[in-house]
C-alpha cells in the first residue's frame, strides 16, 4: 500500500514531465510527434550538411590558391637555378682559361685599388 502512495504522489509531483522531456497533450497521438522530432532532426541535418559544404567549399578554395602559389614559387626556382647554373658555367670557363699568373695579377691590383681607397679615405677623414 505504501509504494502506491508513493506512485500516486510521484506521480502528482512530475504529471506532464516524462524523461527526456515535457508529456505531450492527450490530443497528439506518438505518430505525431515522432513526425516532429524527426523533421526538427531532418532540419539540424540539412544545417550541419550545408554548413560542411561551405567549410569543405572554402577549404577546397584555399588548398587551390596554395597549389598555384606553390607552382609559381616553383617555376621561380627552376628559373633561378637555371640563372644560377649558367652562371656558374662562366665562372668556371673564366678560371680554367685564364692562367695563374693573371688570376695573381687581378687579385693583387683589387687589393692594391682597396688599399689607396682606404688610405684615401682615412687621410680625408682626419
Amino acid at each position: 500500500m505504501n509504494s502506491r502512495r508513493d506512485r500516486n504522489a510521484r506521480t502528482a509531483l512530475f504529471d506532464g514531465i516524462e524523461e527526456g522531456g515535457i508529456r505531450a497533450s492527450p490530443s497528439y497521438s506518438n505518430h505525431e510527434i515522432d513526425e516532429q522530432e524527426n523533421d526538427k532532426a531532418v532540419d539540424g541535418l540539412q544545417d550541419r550538411v550545408s554548413l560542411l559544404k561551405r567549410l569543405t567549399g572554402d577549404i577546397h578554395e584555399e588548398v587551390e590558391a596554395h597549389n598555384r602559389m606553390l607552382d609559381r614559387m616553383g617555376n621561380d626556382m627552376d628559373a633561378s637555378r637555371g640563372v644560377l647554373s649558367g652562371t656558374i658555367d662562366k665562372f668556371k670557363m673564366v678560371f680554367e682559361t685564364k692562367s695563374n699568373r693573371r688570376m695573381f695579377t687581378l687579385v693583387a691590383s683589387f687589393v692594391v685599388i682597396f688599399l689607396v681607397i682606404y688610405y684615401l679615405t682615412r687621410w680625408y677623414m682626419v
